[in-house]
């Protein structure tokens, strides 16, 4: 028998799912939190037991977002033993969770992207939790300078800044168009941002093999 935490945290699931799917293809106005409870087999009244209303459904659909991008930067990344091999993960790894949460995820990221910067209270929430992602990987970027012995090519915070915005706008063209925005190109990107020696093909090949795995 199911305990009240479990079924509670599917009734949780299951909004948020229906959320990002009308909200993607309708628009968050045009969606009303009656439209996602139907959706999602539930009552209004869950919905606003759990998110308080449909703005607070869209500030967990946005920290669902950021912990998204941040799996997929770090999945895989764990226990590559060469640079190479963790730079390809950090791109295997995004395309990857963008696969598993389905084309939804394209038109949402526009549409919450549009809200942060339309209401200072989301907008606040995301750059919190982009000011966290940051962090993160220039923690790892600063390991990996002193595992590998390489040097950054600047502050280890500025360079974790543009291998976001190179990953994710990356990831916004790959999705359109995969075939226009091949691994090689964006790990090619990556190398040159990092300023690595290497062969570029190589490492192509080492993110087209990790996309195979998963």
């Amino acid at each position: 028998m199911a305990t009240q935490e479990f079924r509670r945290a599917e009734t949780r699931r299951l909004l948020l799912t229906a959320a990002t799917e009308l909200f993607a293809r309708q628009g968050y106005h045009a969606t009303s939190v009656e439209t996602v409870a139907a959706a999602a087999e539930r009552t209004t009244g869950a919905l606003y037991d759990h998110f308080g209303g449909k703005p607070g459904l869209l500030v967990a659909l946005l920290e669902d977002w950021i912990a998204l991008t941040v799996a997929g930067l770090t999945a895989g990344m764990q226990g590559v033993p060469d640079l190479d091999g963790r730079v390809a993960a950090m791109w295997s790894g995004l395309i990857h969770t963008d696969d598993e949460a389905g084309d939804a995820w394209l038109l949402l990221e526009f549409e919450l992207w549009l809200h942060a910067v339309r209401d200072p209270e989301i907008g606040q929430i995301g750059a919190e939790r982009f000011r966290q992602m940051r962090g993160g990987l220039a923690v790892a970027l600063n390991d990996w300078s002193a595992e590998f012995a390489i040097d950054l090519p600047g502050p280890a915070d500025e360079v974790a800044a543009q291998l976001i915005a190179l990953l994710v706008g990356m990831a916004f063209q790959h999705r359109i168009d995969p075939a226009a925005v091949p691994a090689g190109v964006v790990l090619a990107g990556l190398r040159r941002l990092l300023e690595l020696p290497g062969q570029p093909m190589l490492l192509a090949a080492s993110a087209d093999q990790s996309l195979h795995v998963h």
